[in-house]
């Protein structure tokens, strides 16, 4: 009886420790949604004020996460021009998702870059996040959304490095989630689909609340897939190694630096990678439209290589900036001016 009623206490005491640290975490997250502010939000064809881009409470991709979306950069160049990075890819994307997930977005591709590209003076911001959003309107409800209008949002925002500025610098610290990857058949791994996100926001608080500051998630055959919202690459012996597409959203930025990479004469190898590879890398980084070029400086405890960003981390680092910020004009075409 008397250890029933330890076990007891020690349950409530846990559960009292995971709502205080779920508390932080919503506190933090609070925080964070409350420094996303602008002018104007482009909605269905038009610009309205900020405070009015608002929806119905039964909108149904609200209640049951069928939506699609994309996530854009707008750098301010070395010349004072404001440049987008990748703007068609992004668009094409957003409408292969859209496509994957029978979403018809009632606007073309070129009305779509449009609202990209007005989004941003729109708001007065010269560089910044860009974030179009296809979802389903109210309506009717249930798994069925009928004839439930599709609708389109661009909104932008300013946003600093999404893993620190100290984590571009000197590398994160990551955890193998206990969380796996969607299977193939369970989701459509190349669309960007909203519900989808679910699991790397279980697995992103997870690794916050044990004190990391991301998660790389394997598949469910138990090989590497890709962190919350990024790509990972391995480098060993030189080489630059990436997990294959199967499980993998084909991420833009992964692209790009690939051919980077390639054009600097570093062999990039697409091939599935076990947990373990990880720990015994002489590099990891990550990339995304969010997340750029971030190394990877510990995983599970067990530092990465000298335990700093790597020699080819920082080379291919310091050229996607270049790229980015129109240095290197041989990538010229990566750029969509404003």
């Amino acid at each position: 009886m008397a250890e029933g009623s330890k076990g007891s206490k020690d349950g409530k005491s846990a559960v009292k420790g995971g709502a205080t640290g779920v508390k932080k975490g919503v506190k933090a997250g609070a925080k964070a949604a409350k420094g996303v502010r602008g002018e104007k939000i482009w909605l269905d064809g038009e610009l309205v004020d900020w405070d009015d881009g608002n929806v119905h409470i039964l909108t149904h991709t609200l209640h049951y996460g069928l939506g699609v979306f994309e996530g854009i950069r707008c750098y301010k160049t070395d010349d004072g021009r404001s440049a987008i990075f990748q703007l068609e890819p992004h668009v094409d994307r957003l409408f292969a998702s859209a496509h994957i997930n029978l979403l018809a977005i009632p606007f073309s591709r070129e009305q779509v870059q449009q609202a990209i590209l007005e989004i941003l003076p729109a708001n007065h911001l010269d560089e910044g996040y860009i974030r179009p959003l296809v979802f389903i309107g109210s309506g009717a409800m249930g798994l069925n959304p009928a004839d439930n209008p599709i609708r389109l949002a661009v909104i932008a925002w300013p946003w600093g490095r999404y893993l620190g500025e100290e984590g571009l610098e000197n590398g994160i610290r990551a955890k193998v989630s206990t969380f796996a990857r969607h299977h193939v058949n369970a989701k459509m791994t190349k669309g960007k689909t909203c519900g989808d996100y679910v699991n790397s926001i279980l697995a992103k608080r997870e690794a916050l609340l044990d004190g990391y500051d991301e998660a790389i998630m394997l598949d469910t055959q138990g090989l590497v897939s890709e962190a919350t919202g990024e790509n990972v690459f391995l480098v060993r012996n030189g080489r630059l190694y990436t997990p294959p597409l199967p499980t993998v959203l084909d991420g833009i930025t992964r692209g790009a630096v690939i051919q980077i990479a390639r054009d600097k004469g570093i062999e990039v190898i697409e091939s599935p990678l076990t947990r373990d590879e990880l720990y015994i890398a002489d590099e990891l980084f990550l990339t995304g439209t969010a997340a750029e070029v971030t190394p990877i400086r510990e995983v599970d405890h067990r530092s990465v290589g000298s335990g700093t960003r790597g020699p080819v981390t920082r080379l291919l680092q310091s050229a996607f900036f270049d790229v980015v910020l129109g240095r290197d004009g041989k990538y010229d075409r990566w750029l969509t001016r404003l």
